[in-house]
């Protein structure tokens, strides 16, 4: 998972970096006339543009989304590669537009696809994050989405056969 958060959040801060240097503010570039340009934007809403100006809910929002994130990691150890690939992109974007909003208080974005909001890689890994997790939900078998180790899991076990022995019921 710190692999996926550290790489996502360095290509992130790269990606925009280079777009603000090269573009000025609302200035498109096409790439791929009437498909795919690269377009300046300056968010200081959420995806899409959606409530403009609510930094602050944005702030604690992707804290308090990293705090339950690194409780999750600390607390379970999750070890399928899905699921540590997916929080550590859904981790990663919202650092990545984290350091945008406590910076310059807004996002930068750039991607323009011409039928869609214009975006960024943290957006993009956040979405890809959301359906790997989505498809590990799914997918997982059961024992695998359990929240507690097969330690915890034998520590019950004893518990209840101690409680058995002794006539607890």
């Amino acid at each position: 998972m710190l692999g996926t958060l550290a790489a996502t959040v360095a290509v992130d801060q790269l990606t925009k970096a280079i777009a603000r240097a090269l573009l000025d503010p609302s200035q498109s570039v096409p790439v791929i006339e009437g498909v795919f340009h690269l377009t300046h934007v300056r968010n200081t809403g959420a995806a899409f543009g959606l409530m403009p100006g609510q930094r602050t809910l944005f702030i604690v929002t992707s804290t308090l989304v990293l705090a339950a994130i690194g409780l999750y990691w600390w607390r379970v150890r999750p070890k399928g590669v899905l699921l540590s690939i997916s929080l550590g992109l859904i981790a990663g974007g919202a650092i990545g537009n984290l350091i945008d909003r406590v910076i310059a208080g807004r996002v930068t974005d750039f991607f323009d696809l011409q039928i869609w909001p214009v975006f960024n890689i943290a957006d993009t890994s956040i979405v890809f994050g959301a359906v790997g997790l989505f498809a590990w939900a799914i997918l997982a078998p059961i024992e695998d989405q359990e929240p507690f180790s097969a330690v915890e899991d034998a520590d019950n076990e004893r518990w209840m056969a101690e409680g058995e022995e002794r006539g607890d019921q």
